[in-house]
This record gives structure tokens, C-alpha cells and sequence, in this order.
């Protein structure tokens, strides 16, 4: 099999976008002796000249010959899939080497075999992601047609694509992801085989499965990429709970949240929501109903205890129920922002703040998802201003340092793709 070799002149990748670091562990494993490429998604973005989040390379470097070049800058991770992260701060180049020798219809459980590159870009998932960009020379090599597929728009899997979802079945989640945040058309094979392959999904790993999810809830796609979950019966099985409640008349204030929160981080760049507001964004409208349903049809105003117990409820049922588990840290602070919301705006409907609520720990993360309820719905723009406003000035005040309550920090170091969260 003979690549296609595309010039600088015929691709126009801006070199300025490539990172600096990157470009050095190329360099130098290049220097020993080794072939090394940037792969993947981050060749896919160069091409149609968005700036990439990662930068991915593939070497013929065995872990331990990589190990040998960078020596304490490196660290060897992973058992399944033996992967190399070159360190530069808080920053880490992943250096994987070329594989093969996948099956033809099993379900992936080992990686661990080494080959040449056109294996390597043979076991890849789409065509989109199957390019290598040679950094010596600035081309761009092409095994699998993915060239001709970004430029028509158009998500394909390499290879067989029952096949390749039955191998790895995150690929369907990946696959919809990719449409989501790039708008490409799915290839008429491919779309066929997210709904006759849609079930094998539960044979991956509920981790993975959280975490490609979490990650494209921070992506500013959530809203087209929840839908188009939905939409190929993926969610239903994931998160039955939910899928039911998108398809009332209220679900549309899931879109809602989601759509505010994807305007935050278009415009914010990294400075990401913390996922436990992104968990809030979709169990807050359905808790908003219960709530409706249990105590204020029947004219009770609950208090924060009914409130904290319909929470828990919630959550037991919606994430503790669902494939993917949640971990505890988002779980709990995604009930401690929704309770909070009812201390912001009382169901009673007096309003009064008390300096003892601003002491919380988790108070700007509950003012951060109180700027999406007001974004959602003007009525709670005045009292989140105000909130606000007074919030700041507690924090003069008391000389404490203050993060924009808009936006809280990011609790983690986003993992990898083959490292899922411990997102």
C-alpha cells in the first residue's frame, strides 16, 4: 500500500499552530535514529486550521527506546496500551508507538502489538484521524483517503464499519462526537451501523464511556451532540432516565442549559466549566418538575431538607442507575449546586442572603450555574447580578481571592484518551 504525499503547497498547514514542544520531541526522537509523526486528531484540526488541544505523536520507537532518548522526561503508562508521555511541565506530549495486529471482529482487550505505519493508521477509527504530518519536510501522509474525506466533509470509518465498532464500541460515541463538533456528514455504511451496533456499547468500559461524554460536555458542541445521541438511541441506553425525560415537553430545558454553557465556552476557551455544573445542567430542569409535582402543585413550599432528599433521589436514579458511574466528587457537588439554588432563590419567595452562605466552599460553583439559570431565563438575571455583586464585595472585604464566578475552575487534569479518568 502506497500513501499519498501531500506538499505544504497543497495542504497549507500553518506551522505556527503546530506546538513548540511538540515540534521538539519530533526533532529529537528523529535525531536517534527513529521515524516520528504527529497523528491523529491534532493533523485533522492543522488541516482545516483550527488550533489543536493535543498533539499526538507516533513513532517506531518502542516505550522503552523512547524512555532510553528522554530518559526522566518521560513516563511509561498504561498496560493494555503501552503509551510513552513526555513531560513538559504541566504539559504532556503522548509518544505512542506503531501498532498492528488487530482482529477482525473481536472485541479489542489487548494493544500491546508493535508493527510498522501503515498497520498503525489501518487500525485507527476514521479517516479523518488516520493522517501522519512529517515535520521534516511538512508533508502530509495519506494511507486511507482521509485527505479527500476532510475536504468532503465526510466521517468514514477505516475499514469495515460493523467491524470496527464491534472492536471498540466507544468509536459510536466517537463517532457522533466528531459530527458534532465538526458538522461533517456521516458516511451511509457507518450511519447504518451506529443502530445495529448501538447495544454493543455496554461492552465497553463505563469510565471510557463517561469520559468522552464528559469531555464533549466541555467542548461548546453539548447541545447538537446530546441530540444526536439522542437521536441514535444511544442515550436510551446509557441514560434511560434522562432520554425519557427529553422527550416531554419540558426536556427541551436540557437543550437550554446546554446551549448556555456551550456559549460560555466557545467564548471562554479552556477556562472550562467545572463538570459538576455541566452533571447540574442536565439533572437541575428535571429536578425543577419534581419539585413542581411533589410540593408546589399541591401548594407546599418545601424545605432545603425535601429539597436535598429530592436531589439525592434524582441523582440515585439518573446517574447511579445509568451505564456510566459517575464518580462521587462531581455526584456530591452537583447536589450541593442545585440545593444551593434554592437558598439563591427560595421557593417561598422571600429573598435574603446570609454572609455565611458566601463562606462555602463550593459557593462559586453554585454562582456559576446560577449565571446559567439566568442565561436560561431572564426573570433570575436581577438576583443573580445582585448575588453577585455582593459577593464581590464580601470578597474585598475579607481580602479572599476570588475566581470569576462565572467560570470555576477545573477541578482535574483532563486524561487521555486511552487513560480515562481516575476529566
Amino acid at each position: 500500500m502506497q500513501p499519498k504525499i501531500y506538499s505544504l503547497a497543497e495542504h497549507h498547514i500553518d506551522p505556527s499552530l503546530i506546538d513548540s514542544d511538540a515540534l521538539f520531541v519530533l526533532e529529537k526522537l528523529r535525531q536517534a535514529g527513529f521515524t516520528a509523526y504527529l497523528v491523529g486528531g491534532s493533523v485533522r484540526d492543522l488541516l482545516i486550521n483550527r488550533r489543536p488541544k493535543d498533539f499526538d505523536i507516533s513513532t517506531e520507537a518502542r516505550p522503552e527506546q523512547i524512555k532510553a532518548v528522554f530518559q526522566r522526561q518521560c513516563i511509561l503508562i498504561g498496560r493494555r496500551f503501552r503509551l510513552a508521555h513526555i513531560r513538559f511541565g504541566h504539559k504532556i506530549i503522548e509518544v505512542s508507538t506503531f501498532r498492528s495486529g488487530e482482529n477482525d471482529s473481536d472485541l479489542i482487550t489487548h494493544d500491546n502489538v508493535w508493527g510498522e505505519e501503515k498497520e498503525d493508521v489501518l487500525r485507527r477509527d476514521f479517516t479523518i484521524n488516520g493522517l501522519f504530518y512529517d515535520s521534516s519536510n511538512h508533508s502530509v501522509i495519506d494511507y486511507v483517503d482521509g485527505w479527500a474525506d476532510i475536504q468532503k466533509h465526510l466521517l468514514r470509518t477505516i475499514g469495515d464499519p460493523e467491524t470496527r465498532f464491534k472492536q471498540d464500541p466507544v468509536r459510536l460515541i466517537r463517532l457522533l462526537k466528531f459530527q458534532a463538533r465538526y458538522d461533517f456528514k456521516i458516511d451511509s455504511e457507518a450511519e447504518k451501523f451506529i443502530h445495529l451496533c448501538r447495544y454493543e456499547i455496554t461492552k465497553s468500559s463505563p469510565a471510557r464511556v463517561l469520559e468522552e461524554i464528559l469531555r464533549m460536555l466541555e467542548s461548546g458542541y453539548s447541545t447538537s451532540f446530546v441530540r444526536l445521541m439522542a437521536q441514535h438511541g444511544l442515550l436510551d441506553i446509557l441514560f434511560p432516565t434522562l432520554t425519557q425525560f427529553l422527550h416531554t415537553a419540558k426536556g427541551k430545558l436540557v437543550f437550554h442549559y446546554l446551549a448556555c454553557a456551550d456559549q460560555l465556552h466557545r467564548h471562554k476557551g479552556k477556562n472550562v466549566l467545572d463538570r459538576s455544573i455541566l452533571t447540574a445542567c442536565l439533572l437541575f430542569p428535571i429536578l425543577e418538575i419534581e419539585l413542581e409535582k411533589q410540593f408546589l402543585s399541591n401548594d407546599l413550599i418545601p424545605h432545603i431538607g425535601d429539597i436535598t432528599l429530592a436531589v439525592s433521589s434524582l441523582i440515585k436514579n439518573l446517574l447511579m442507575k445509568s451505564f456510566p458511574h459517575f464518580p462521587r466528587r462531581i455526584t456530591s457537588l452537583a447536589a450541593s449546586i442545585m440545593v444551593a439554588q434554592y437558598r439563591l432563590t427560595p421557593l417561598s419567595g422571600k429573598r435574603h442572603y446570609r454572609e455565611k452562605l458566601f463562606y462555602q466552599k463550593d459557593f462559586e460553583l453554585a454562582l456559576a450555574f446560577f449565571k446559567l439559570r439566568a442565561m436560561v431565563n431572564e426573570q433570575h438575571v436581577e438576583v443573580y447580578t445582585s448575588v453577585r455583586n455582593q459577593y464581590r464585595q464580601f470578597l474585598q472585604q475579607s481580602g479572599k481571592k476570588h475566581h470569576v464566578p462565572s467560570h470555576s475552575k477545573t477541578h482535574h487534569h483532563r486524561p487521555r484518551r486511552r487513560a480515562p479518568h481516575a476529566p
